[in-house]
């Protein structure tokens, strides 16, 4: 009688062992959880407007003929009278590339006395060549890339790409954007924290936004969430958001 006394009372006190420690653990768990969630997030944000200091225009022209030494010679000449009008216009000879020469079979379709198709037959050779111009005289440029009048009256058949334009200093703007959202951030966390009367601690996470290039006065509609690089415009509005939390002392 006495031994079974004995084994409910060690079950007795085994039992509240457990329930106890599940307590002690449970209110650590619920304090460090809360003490975890105490802090204050803010995001940044800083924009500047800025001029493109470099164009690269690009532009390809072609010939076609029976046979392709026939074809090359002619894609030769045309190549001679582009260079001559780009330098012709300002443009320096280390500013210029010119691409290797593509080429390629034509064929011409052939159809019986009812209209239906029934096969192609090669016809000659198409040799299409590109080019391109890098600068800092953007002004020229611009000009340059509408004038070209001149080649298509000599039977050039060019084809040319609206100019696209960039700026050689973007990690240095880029880098003054963070360092701007980033204080922009922090100044908006020091005023929740003024007025809530809370004290701020360390700094816990911090996030870069995405980067956008967007054409000046464009509105949001450039936008995007993998982030916007325009080349079309040469005034351009670079931005960024930064994401900063800060613990609660």
């Amino acid at each position: 009688m006495e031994s079974k006394n004995k084994s409910w009372i060690n079950t007795l006190i085994i039992g509240l062992c457990v329930i106890i420690s599940c307590i002690a653990i449970a209110f650590g768990f619920y304090h460090f959880k809360s003490d975890s969630n105490q802090h204050i997030t803010a995001t940044g944000s800083a924009s500047v407007d800025f001029e493109a200091d470099t164009v690269i225009w690009r532009g390809c022209f072609s010939q076609s003929a029976y046979t392709p030494q026939e074809a090359y010679n002619k894609i030769k000449e045309d190549s001679s009278r582009v260079k001559a009008y780009l330098t012709d216009n300002g443009i320096k000879k280390d500013e210029i590339v010119f691409n290797s020469v593509d080429i390629s079979r034509t064929y011409t379709e052939q159809y019986n006395e009812e209209g239906d198709y029934v096969g192609s037959v090669a016809d000659g050779y198409e040799l299409r060549q590109e080019f391109e111009v890098s600068s800092k005289d953007i002004d020229n440029i611009e000009k340059v890339s509408r004038e070209i009048s001149s080649l298509l009256d000599d039977g050039v058949e060019l084809e040319s790409y609206s100019p696209e334009y960039y700026y050689s200093k973007l990690d240095e703007l880029k880098l003054d954007l963070i360092d701007k959202a980033s204080k922009n951030a922090k100044e908006r966390i020091d005023i929740i924290a003024k007025n809530s009367g809370a004290k701020i601690g360390k700094l816990k996470n911090s996030n870069l936004g995405v980067f956008q290039i967007t054409a000046q006065n464009s509105g949001t509609s450039d936008y995007s969430y993998d982030g916007a690089f325009d080349t079309h415009s040469r005034n351009k509005t670079a931005s960024i958001t930064v994401h900063l939390e800060y613990g609660i002392k």
